[in-house]
């Protein structure tokens, strides 16, 4: 991996020298959550790649337009949540698999209280998921299903079955994306990362739960009908963002933005 260093860093001062990698302590200190929320606030941020066209998918999967300094910060953002939220959808097409302990973040997780890996949560109105695969009989930690009070009882007991913690966030068959947010902090995950897809992240958009964006900008072009980076109905008035931090390495972008309120 060529040198990743800072075009623009608004948040931090001093600069990573361009002709080396940056280890992971000084990426996981960029990319930390904010110090200073009150008691049991919740922080959600995303992580999401998208070509110069728009696209944030190629035949289906965000790996094609990403890269690997793209990857080692998603490794990063994994390293510092306590949950990584992921769409049913999503969970089923990039093959979701349990989060690994990894030895690079394991001094600052304890340090926070955190377990050795964050839980995955999968949101899901139908819970048509096979429970046979390893994120469900695998995981270091429980495997949480996100779902709503009216969803299929038998799909439910399926879930418990295979070890799966049920959270129900929404009264009817759908999810409530804010209550989603709320439901896993008071379970005590504040420190919280979606990776989408398109159409769960569009909810959380939609809904004002979106604290952070975590954008990869792939120096690509692909054309075609992939989805954006957030799908779905749009909101009455674009919710403004502010630029927290660039960083660059051949061609690709590295922003988080951060909601002006936030």
């Amino acid at each position: 991996m060529r040198s990743l260093f800072p075009v623009t860093d608004l948040t931090t001062t001093g600069a990573a020298a361009p002709d080396r990698e940056w280890s992971l302590d000084e990426l996981a200190e960029a990319y930390a959550y904010p110090a200073g929320l009150p008691a049991g606030t919740p922080w959600l941020r995303a992580n999401m790649v998208s070509t110069l066209d728009g696209a944030a998918q190629h035949d289906g999967r965000s790996q094609p337009i990403s890269c690997a300094a793209d990857m080692r910060i998603f490794g990063t953002l994994r390293g510092l949540a306590d949950v990584v939220i992921a769409g049913a959808e999503t969970v089923r097409l990039e093959g979701y698999r349990p989060a690994r302990a990894r030895e690079a973040f394991a001094a600052r997780r304890a340090a926070a209280g955190q377990g050795p890996a964050p839980a995955v949560a999968v949101v899901t109105g139908s819970l048509d998921l096979d429970f046979s695969l390893p994120l469900f009989t695998e995981p270091l930690v429980p495997t949480l299903v996100v779902t709503g009070a009216g969803a299929p009882a038998d799909r439910i007991e399926a879930a418990r079955k295979a070890g799966a913690e049920v959270v129900i966030a929404g009264d009817g068959a759908r999810v409530d994306p804010a209550r989603v947010v709320r439901e896993l902090a008071a379970r005590g995950l504040r420190r919280q990362l979606t990776e989408g897809g398109p159409r769960l992240l569009g909810q959380f958009v939609a809904a004002g739960a979106l604290d952070e964006l975590c954008l990869t900008l792939s120096p690509m072009l692909t054309a075609g009908d992939a989805q954006r980076i957030a799908g779905g109905p749009g909101v009455a008035v674009p919710e403004r963002f502010f630029l927290a931090s660039l960083l660059e390495e051949a061609g690709f972008l590295f922003s988080r933005y951060r909601r002006t309120d936030s």
